[in-house]
């Protein structure tokens, strides 16, 4: 049950940052996308991500100049009872408008499990348009990306 209220105060608040969001110099977005189910190994011992989980990606900022950066994943129903996420990390890229990535902001990666893994970037001014990205990695392999795209 706490899951399930976490994941709608996370949707909720996704929503009211877009509804909310000024017009005019300031653009914010949140996105978010399932995480498919999948299966790893830890120590010899074989772990299951269920379905029931979202990767959210929030950004916010004015043209280039990105103020404020959060990526994390909130599960429900079964998945919230799983073992959740061990050798984690999140990563954020930045491509220009080709698609040619320029820079990675390369998490930390965690040792410990954890269901509802989290990370807050940097602000930063971005030398060109593009796109953002936020990525999750899971014992080394990337199991889901969120982008956002940076115009004018």
């Amino acid at each position: 049950m706490h899951y399930t209220a976490r994941l709608t105060t996370a949707l909720a608040a996704a929503v009211a940052l877009v509804l909310t969001t000024p017009t005019g110099a300031h653009a914010g977005a949140a996105g978010s996308t399932p995480v498919r189910t999948f299966e790893y190994s830890v120590g010899g011992a074989t772990m299951k991500v269920p379905t029931g989980c979202m990767f959210t990606h929030v950004i916010r900022g004015s043209g280039k100049k990105i103020t404020y950066q959060n990526a994390g994943v909130d599960c429900a129903f079964v998945a919230a009872l799983s073992t959740g996420f061990c050798n984690w990390r999140i990563d954020f890229t930045y491509a220009d408008t080709n698609n040619r990535l320029y820079l990675t902001s390369r998490g930390k990666t965690h040792a410990e499990c954890k269901i509802d893994p989290m990370r807050n970037n940097s602000p930063r001014k971005l030398p060109r348009y593009g796109k953002a990205c936020a990525h999750l990695y899971v014992n080394g392999v990337r199991r889901v990306s969120q982008c956002h795209h940076i115009t004018k």
